[in-house]
């Protein structure tokens, strides 16, 4: 008994203590209540949101204009802000009624300047950046958050919003994959992490974490049925191909150890957060939109004339010393030798189309606020042919507070339809192989032309239509409550579905009718994946102010499971091509492949953040994360951050500097990591084999087991320096990253004898990714009629491999190079052509009289060297001029790669007229060859080696322009209407050759120049 007695004793003594602080807390806690009026008609205003300053609690006005705020501490300091007026700061003292009117002259409570005489710090505090499990004041901020608005995404014609992010943000690197409907892009946030690329398995190891509302997208897709390999890059689309543009309020991206260690094993390359818009208190408003554009491809090299290319086939024949012809040389034989067709413009010369409306209804009430929208894109490719991509969304988000601010739900649900009908190849790798002077498409009657058995007519091969619809649900819950003053407890949770149906159609037509093969070589391959993945995070968030100490914890956990599955049908043998697409027509049906996966992740995360004084800011973050895609010894890694703020302009020597507005030194360390890298890869995995053995499926081992394998992890350090000068007219920040990525995931080679060609395992190797950005953003002129803003950003970055063991002997030796970045090429020192004999030289380094690879001995880093936007927004009355100028320094491959197929059938640029003869000794590339010459062949396959083949691709680019007029109130009295004019890639200045300088992966279509004109009107 007096055992139980003490236990209870101890619990009641507890229970105690937890009133006694409970009490404190809530003796510190006072309401304060008021209005918001105009100052100058003494009407209310709706909509001002307050908080306490150095607090998370935001309070809004009612219609009324009245407010209901809790404030702690002593004299606490309320701060009101509305867009259209400045923001105010009031001092309490003790009181707990306090009435406010906003004037559009004052700053502050009296209209007086701050004690640095430039007035509060209105343009910084006013900032309020999603951190993801927290928001925070830009002016609070330890980390390195980078942010575009609604407005920045608005005003460019893309149907993916980070096409509107290229050239915004300083560190953040964005590549549109391809020109192509319905491609994607490729984003990497302060450069390449891991070794490994989409070209060694299915994931994309560098690519960022997306999250859409709170819910984070699927890391990769561990299917790939392949189909759309050569007009699609990688196979691969991006998660925000599925959210039109317009329907996005932000985007903010962490970049630094503080911001993204949070996201633990996930935030290694970055995380890119998305926030969908959300319904504003006051009367029910719809917004419509439209707009139409046309686009095409804004930089093509000059062909050869049908002259010039039969000139450089027959000097091709004549120096392999062919002094007959063959027949089966079409082009010089059969062919018109004076026919004359532009293939380029036939097949890529066109023009796309693309139109997109949405529209949407919000409003709400104090309590209660929703947002209603729904769009419709469609857009054309530049090929000849019906082909068209086709997407179609429906929005709701939902968020409603109880009268008592106490209690708040939020639900929202994004549904996406996308449809896509492309051809099997991009054409923009077909026009290059068809002679000036090849004959017709089609005959007369709409068949295909074969011309005798005399061409491979590549509209043959087009008829292999490649089809995809997908639909795509992202739906998210949150419930919120407050327990005690500053304890809160929420929960988030949300659930993903993704299905995508491929179809791949092989018709009749692609044959020669001369082979007489009908529709039983007909045949369809069909790809089918669907994926369900849910989260749940439950968390606890505490803020307490005491005098000038602040303290603000948060500590939750996360369970997450996703399930794929996949499969892909070949059929074939139809009656009828009419059938084609009806699969049970089908003689024979086989599975190609199938499988299935369930992933499982579960982690717990902490943040601890301090201020003293709004002066002394301390960040500290946490998480421990679980992963079934490791072994069962490394299946759990701890991954944290420590970031800290000096806000020095709040010292008091910073008085003498009046034009000094904000000055704040900031820095960062921590650990973040990667399971990209796919599913049971530590596992003993099987396959069956393609032939059944003595009538029995024969099963194949393809995998062996590593308990050992575990996580990728990346250290991550920051300084950085943020000024403000007069009034925030001028804003500065200058940042240093240096971050390390080491146990690389990769297949590490093994013996032939093991019978395995690799082992997954972590590799002891490290990647450095290190540099300088700099942001500046202006306020040039800020009048009522006239404002005139400009930012700019700069970004240095550097890619390294520091370590590597026993690199010479591996299979890494040709593609990797301690000292250089990951993406290298080593390549032959080209010294020209021997002006005798015509033909390509190169160094022979070891001077052993051959060439070889170990000749190759210069190394060329691929890449960007250095990167800069600089953007103005002009408003003049109702006129609104943006525009983004982009600068980009980088080593990129040129078309000299092509030269190769110099004197092939197949057309080229003109600049390969500049080809050796006698009378032409100093050329630029060696005589033409048909590959029957050994010796020009070699050379001309070394020179596709060479340094000749990589040069500087420095351009300047109008990346967008965008002009739009508001029209007067006055005209429509209740309509808000705005029509502009918008331009993508507008104008591009480069001394690059032929090819789009951004954009070199060799037979895709490069990204287009767009035009739109369209309109926005307000009910």
């Amino acid at each position: 008994m007096k055992k139980n007695f003490c236990s209870l004793s101890h619990i009641q003594l507890a229970f105690g203590f937890t009133l006694l602080a409970s009490g404190i807390a809530i003796g510190q806690m006072r309401v304060i209540i008021g209005s918001v009026t105009d100052n100058i008609n003494n009407k209310p205003i709706s909509g001002v949101t307050i908080f306490q300053e150095g607090s998370d609690a935001v309070a809004t006005t009612t219609i009324s204009g009245i407010y209901r705020v809790q404030v702690s501490g002593e004299n606490p300091v309320l701060v009101f802000k509305h867009p259209d007026y400045p923001e105010r700061k009031v001092s309490l003292g003790d009181r707990v009624f306090v009435d406010v009117s906003l004037d559009k002259e004052s700053d502050n409570e009296n209209g007086n300047k701050n004690s640095n005489g430039v007035g509060n710090e209105k343009a910084i505090e006013e900032v309020v950046l999603n951190a993801g499990y927290y928001k925070v004041r830009d002016k609070e901020r330890t980390g390195s958050i980078a942010k575009v608005s609604a407005k920045d995404i608005e005003n460019q014609p893309v149907t993916n919003a980070l096409g509107a992010m290229q050239g915004r943000m300083a560190g953040v690197t964005i590549v549109q994959n391809s020109g192509v409907a319905g491609g994607g892009y490729d984003v990497q946030i302060r450069g390449r992490n891991s070794l490994r690329t989409y070209s060694t398995g299915s994931f994309n190891a560098n690519a960022p974490l997306y999250i859409i509302d709170g819910i984070p997208m699927p890391s990769g897709n561990e299917f790939r049925s392949g189909l759309a390999s050569a007009v699609l890059p990688y196979s691969d689309t991006n998660p925000l191909n599925a959210i039109n543009p317009d329907d996005i309020q932000s985007i903010e991206v962490l970049k630094d150890a503080d911001a993204t260690a949070i996201y633990g094993s996930r935030g290694a390359n970055g995380v890119v957060l998305v926030t969908t818009k959300q319904g504003v208190k006051g009367k029910t408003q719809l917004t419509f939109n439209s707009s139409y554009g046309l686009g095409r491809i804004a930089r093509l090299p000059e062909m050869m004339s049908t002259k010039d290319y039969l000139k450089v086939r027959k000097a091709a024949f004549a120096n392999d010393g062919i002094q007959n012809i063959p027949v089966t040389a079409y082009d010089l034989k059969t062919w018109d030798q004076n026919r004359e067709v532009n293939w380029q413009k036939y097949f890529i010369g066109n023009i796309s189309e693309q139109s997109s409306h949405h529209i949407n209804v919000s409003g709400g009430s104090e309590n209660t606020k929703f947002t209603l929208s729904g769009a419709h894109d469609e857009q054309t490719t530049l090929f000849p042919g019906d082909y068209r991509y086709k997407r179609n969304n429906a929005g709701l988000s939902l968020q409603h507070q109880s009268t008592d601010r106490k209690f708040s739900v939020g639900f929202s649900s994004y549904y996406t339809t996308q449809s896509n009908v492309l051809p099997p190849t991009d054409f923009y790798r077909i026009y290059t192989g068809i002679a000036p002077n090849a004959p017709e498409l089609y005959k007369a009657d709409g068949s295909i032309n074969w011309e005798n058995n005399t061409f491979t007519n590549p509209m043959a091969a087009a008829s292999q239509t490649y089809k995809t619809d997908s639909r795509q649900l992202i739906s998210n819950l949150s419930l919120e409550y407050k327990i005690l003053a500053g304890l809160t407890a929420k929960l988030n949770s949300g659930y993903t579905e993704s299905r995508v149906n491929e179809k791949r159609i092989y018709p009749k037509t692609f044959y020669n009718p001369s082979t007489n093969i009908g529709s039983e070589r007909s045949a369809i391959r069909k790809g089918e994946t669907g994926s369900t993945s849910w989260i749940v995070e439950p968390q606890l968030s505490y803020h307490q102010q005491i005098g000038k100490h602040s303290v603000n914890a948060l500590v939750g956990t996360t369970f997450q499971q996703q399930q794929a599955t996949s499969q892909v049908l070949y059929a074939s043998n139809f009656p009828s091509d009419e059938l084609i697409e009806n699969i049970g027509s089908a003689q024979s049906i086989a599975v190609s492949s199938a499988g299935s996966f369930v992933y499982h992740y579960q982690s717990v995360y902490g943040r601890f953040n301090y201020q003293f004084d709004q002066k002394y800011i301390l960040n500290l973050t946490a998480r421990r994360d679980g992963s079934s895609r490791f072994g069962p010894a490394n299946r759990y890694s701890s991954f944290g951050a420590v970031g800290a703020a000096w806000i020095i302009s709040k010292e008091k020597f910073f008085e003498s500097l009046p034009w000094v507005s904000f000055a704040k030194l900031r820095g960062s360390y921590g650990t973040a990591g990667s399971d990209l890298i796919g599913d049971y890869q530590y596992m003993d995995t099987y396959q069956t084999g393609l032939y059944p053995y003595d009538g029995v499926q024969s099963i194949n081992p393809v995998r062996l087991f590593n308990p050992s394998f575990g996580w990728e992890k990346t250290r991550k350090l920051e300084g950085a320096l943020e000024l403000s000068f007069f009034r925030n007219r001028i804003n500065v920040t200058g940042a240093y990253y240096r971050n390390r990525s080491s146990s690389q995931l990769v297949g590490i080679p093994l013996p032939g004898t093991t019978g395995f060609p690799s082992i997954q395992a972590n590799l002891d190797a490290t990647v450095q990714n290190s540099g300088w950005e700099f942001t500046l953003e202006s306020t040039n002129i800020k009048k009522d009629k006239v404002s005139w803003n400009t930012s700019f950003n700069f970004s240095s970055p550097r890619n390294k491999l520091l370590e590597f063991p026993n690199i010479k002997g591996s299979s890494y030796a040709n593609t990797l190079a301690i000292g250089h970045s990951t993406v290298i090429r080593k390549l032959f020192h080209y010294t020209g052509v021997d002006p005798v004999t015509g033909t390509y030289q190169f160094e022979d380094v070891n001077k052993d009289g051959k060439l070889d690879s170990n000749d190759r001995t210069v190394i060329k880093d691929i890449g960007m060297r250095w990167e800069a936007g600089i953007t103005n927004s002009i408003r003049y009355k109702s006129w609104k001029l943006q525009f983004l100028i982009q600068v980009v320094d980088q080593i990129q491959n040129n078309s000299y790669s092509s030269a190769a197929n110099l004197g092939l059938m197949g057309n080229l640029p003109i600049q390969f007229l500049d080809y050796w003869t006698p009378e032409n000794p100093n050329a630029t590339f060696q005589k033409p060859t048909t590959y029957a010459n050994a010796a020009l062949t070699s050379a001309a396959l070394n020179f596709t080696n060479s340094d000749a083949t990589v040069s500087n691709a420095l351009y300047v680019r109008l990346r967008n322009i965008s002009l739009q007029y508001d029209i007067p109130a006055e005209v429509f009295k209740t309509i808000q209407m705005s029509v502009f004019f918008q331009g993508q890639n507008v104008w591009t200045w480069t001394k690059f050759r032929d090819l789009d300088p951004e954009f070199v992966m060799a037979g895709f279509t490069p990204p287009l120049q767009v035009f739109s004109l369209g309109f926005t009107i307000k009910f």
